[in-house]
C-alpha cells in the first residue's frame, strides 16, 4: 500500500478516536472505559469516512486533495461519534439490569 492509500485511513482512524472521546466525555453514565471508546471511535471513524467518501463520489486521488480529506475528516470524526454513543447506549443499558 502507498502513503496515498493509507493516509485517508490513518486520517479517519484519528478523528474517529476524536469523535468518540467527545462523546464518551459528554455522555458520561454510558461509564465507558477508554478502550471501548478508541475501539468504536477508531472503527466507526474508518466506517464513516468511507460511507461519507462514497456519498460524495470518490476519495482524495480523484476528488482533490483537500476535498477528500475534509471528507475524511468529516466522516472519520461524525462517525467515530456515532458508534461510540450507540456502543455506549448498549454498555449502559447493560449495566443497568
Amino acid at each position: 500500500m502507498t502513503m496515498d492509500a493509507l493516509l485517508p485511513i490513518i486520517i479517519q482512524i484519528v478523528t474517529g478516536i476524536i469523535g468518540g472521546q467527545a462523546v464518551g466525555a459528554a455522555v458520561k453514565q454510558a461509564a465507558m472505559g477508554q478502550l471501548p471508546k478508541i475501539l468504536s471511535g477508531a472503527i466507526g471513524g474508518v466506517a464513516g469516512g468511507q460511507i461519507l467518501g462514497a456519498l460524495m463520489g470518490g476519495d482524495a486521488a480523484t476528488g482533490g486533495a483537500l476535498g477528500g480529506m475534509l471528507g475524511d475528516v468529516v466522516g472519520g470524526a461524525g462517525g467515530g461519534a456515532i458508534l461510540t454513543g450507540i456502543v455506549g447506549a448498549i454498555m449502559g443499558s447493560m449495566n443497568k439490569r
